[in-house]
């Protein structure tokens, strides 16, 4: 079965796209979708809960959103640049999106106030820039001086409390967007979630371009992932294999942390362990789960490599059927929206054939590199 971007596309409202949280993390509603069967059923999103038993682990991205996004101007010429930050490369070197980007070349100089220049070191293919920071002091607290918080350009109004797009167990920073599904968990509902016995395990995708960036391409075999940055460490490792050696199910926070788990475990053949290193996977109708059985996710743009990940789970026509229900319902959209709840195992799909399959798995024989990238 051939599927193209447009297979993934759906009608959705402008009106439907949250563009400012809700008071209260926990007032979302959740759309339930069974992977196997399609059922769907409205709810809240407390009723987690109730979709969670003693034993169950719960992988969250504990990565932290950075105020990423800077305004500039070239002293050359006085004009103004904005510089958005998606990956440490190496001591004070950044990979980084410019605008506008058509002038600004190998040497050219931005400058931030308070000291902050940068100097364009590099062009990339896909259009970014790497840049080298020269600044007084902590790189971080300047960049918390100066920064702002880079929000997706869906979202038109100002965000009041920057601390609503981190989730509350943010700790590693290093991201350009924030792992949206967790933004919906309070502690003390992660608390509750203990006290049922549920397993909370964390690990860390920095989220950039490769998670956001659209997809230009007709057939989908032909797009390529950006390299996120992921880590696991020792502990959280083993929570996650001690609950699958315990026969309880592995449920992901987010499509970063399902891209993570299964970047682990195509590498090793299911088998969780510590890891780290760059990923640039891409999770599409025809992938085989090797770790993930449950996951929670927002609901996402038509035609992105998101609403793919979720199709290759549950089927892209349970789906998008799911999508239109919550169109009609008039769910919250996007970052700020609603969530939903992916019950597994995965639906295997009878359009998809052996060579789907196999194609799925050529195009990420070669996703992931090591830390010596």
């Amino acid at each position: 079965m051939t599927l193209t971007t447009n297979d993934f596309d759906f009608d959705l409202p402008e009106e439907l796209i949250a563009q400012v949280p809700i008071q209260d993390r926990l007032a979302s509603r959740l759309l339930k979708l069974d992977a196997q069967t399609g059922d769907f059923q409205d709810g809240h999103f407390p009723d987690v809960a109730s979709e969670l038993e003693a034993g169950d682990v719960l992988v969250l991205n504990n990565t932290r959103v950075l105020p990423a996004r800077l305004h500039g101007i070239r002293p050359d010429t006085g004009g103004h640049i904005e510089v958005l930050l998606l990956n440490n490369t190496e001591g004070d070197k950044w990979e980084t999106l410019v605008k506008p980007a058509r002038r600004i070349r190998v040497g050219t100089e931005i400058a931030f106030g308070d000291g902050l220049v940068a100097v364009v070191t590099e062009v990339l293919d896909h259009g970014g820039r790497i840049v080298e920071f020269k600044y007084n002091g902590i790189f971080l607290e300047v960049l918390e001086a100066l920064g702002e918080m880079p929000l997706p350009p869906y979202i038109k109004e100002k965000l009041d409390n920057p601390d609503r797009y981190q989730t509350v167990y943010a700790k590693e920073n290093g991201s350009a967007a924030a792992p949206t599904a967790g933004l919906h968990f309070t502690e003390e509902f992660m608390n509750a979630l203990k006290d049922r016995g549920v397993e909370i395990a964390y690990l860390t995708l920095h989220v950039g371009l490769g998670t956001f960036r659209p997809v230009s391409v007709d057939d989908i075999d032909a797009h390529k992932m950006h390299s996120e940055f992921y880590r696991l460490d020792q502990e959280n490792a083993t929570k996650i294999r001690r609950a699958q050696e315990g026969g309880h199910r592995v449920i992901a926070v987010g499509t970063t942390s399902i891209r993570t788990l299964e970047t682990i475990g195509t590498k090793f053949n299911g088998q969780v362990q510590p890891d780290s290193g760059w990923t640039d996977i891409f999770i599409a109708p025809g992938y085989q789960f090797s770790v993930v059985e449950g996951f929670i996710t927002n609901f996402h743009l038509p035609k992105s490599t998101l609403i793919m990940l979720v199709s290759a789970f549950a089927g892209r026509d349970h789906v998008l059927a799911a999508y239109r229900h919550a169109v009609e319902e008039k769910y919250r959209f996007f970052s700020f929206g609603d969530a939903m709840f992916l019950r597994g195992p995965q639906y295997v799909d009878p359009a998809i054939t052996a060579e789907d399959i196999e194609a799925a798995k050529q195009r990420n024989s070669q996703f992931f590199t090591n830390e010596d990238k």
